[in-house]
């Protein structure tokens, strides 16, 4: 009887303990709908002032874990080829046609295909078509919803040292140019 109280209470305090340590490390915010065409806190960050790249999900929402943007071209253009050195970054392809570079491999990604660049992989992407969206998520979150805002704040494209510091101020690096299209 002795050894069942005790296995009983140790599957109680188990149970429990780990209930805790899940519930100290979940964040503790309440469930919210971002709606079409809206940003999280209500602050677009279009992307070099056309393509709309707003904030759906923060770290804010997340302790920290995992931001989530939604980005919308109607031009071709993408990022510089760079690193996230703390992030792994995933994009959700949902309407168009991008090529991407992650590493040394190049290959296009269209309507319902995802996409995973590790942390210290460059990568970058092109639009290919003239109308595009795509959902992409960083994990963790780290400063990337700031970096956004500080490129927003911008009166133009900035020099090139300028875009480096800016990376570098928030985990990031460029090692190259953006893809051009041919």
């Amino acid at each position: 009887m002795q050894r069942r109280h005790f296995l009983a209470t140790t599957l109680a305090a188990t149970s429990l303990g780990a209930k805790a340590a899940i519930t100290d490390e979940s964040p503790a915010g309440q469930p919210f709908i971002v709606k079409a065409g809206d940003a999280r806190f209500g602050v677009h960050t279009p992307y070099r002032g056309t393509n709309g790249n707003d904030i759906k999900i923060s770290g804010k929402d997340t302790n920290g874990q995992l931001a989530v943007f939604e980005y919308i071209g109607r031009e071709k253009i993408g990022p510089t080829l760079h690193i996230h050195h703390d992030q792994d970054e995933l994009f959700s392809i949902i309407e168009g046609e991008y090529l991407f570079q992650v590493g040394n491999e190049k290959f296009t990604a269209k309507a319902g295909d995802t996409v995973f660049a590790p942390r210290g992989i460059p990568h970058t992407w092109i639009q290919l078509t003239d109308y595009g969206k795509q959902v992409y998520m960083v994990q963790p979150a780290g400063k990337m919803e700031e970096f956004f805002l500080k490129m927003n704040e911008l009166k133009g494209p900035p020099t090139e040292e300028l875009a480096q510091k800016i990376h570098k101020e928030h985990g990031m690096t460029i090692v190259g140019p953006p893809l051009a299209l041919k």
